[in-house]
């Protein structure tokens, strides 16, 4: 089982990555000039390769985004992991990003851009202490 648990750190690690990737091309865009919509998106895209992360741990991988979604609030918030404001953040990350992607007559503005960000730095900040913890 060793190699299964290596693939699994490896796995963790490489989401994480995606995670920070993804952060971080939304402060690159948001300090030039990029778009609010892409900002939102880059920034939802971190706080779901987190959440991605944290689910390799307890053995799920979810297909769909409304699936990463559940099963975190699943196995992370209902369990008492993280509190319930980890999981408005995501929803919340989510439903910016789905009306910035697909509801073009609702207007994202760069408030809620920068604000999406910060949220999604805090998120991967505690997804980040969680699993270092638990290693």
């Amino acid at each position: 089982m060793k190699d299964e648990r290596s693939y699994k750190k490896d796995l963790v690690k490489y989401r994480l990555e995606c995670a920070r990737e993804a952060l971080h091309d939304a402060h690159v865009l948001n300090e030039n000039g990029g778009s609010a919509v892409s900002v939102v998106n880059r920034s939802y895209y971190s706080v779901f390769y987190a959440a991605l992360a944290l689910l390799v741990t307890v053995d799920v991988e979810p297909t769909k985004h409304a699936g990463v979604l559940a099963k975190f609030d699943e196995f992370f918030i209902r369990q008492g992991i993280f509190p319930k404001e980890m999981s408005k953040i995501i929803h919340h990350a989510f439903d910016m990003r789905q009306a910035g992607d697909y509801q073009k007559s609702k207007v994202i503005t760069m408030e809620h851009a920068i604000q999406i960000l910060g949220l999604a730095e805090e998120f991967i900040k505690k997804v980040e202490e969680k699993l270092s913890k638990d290693n």
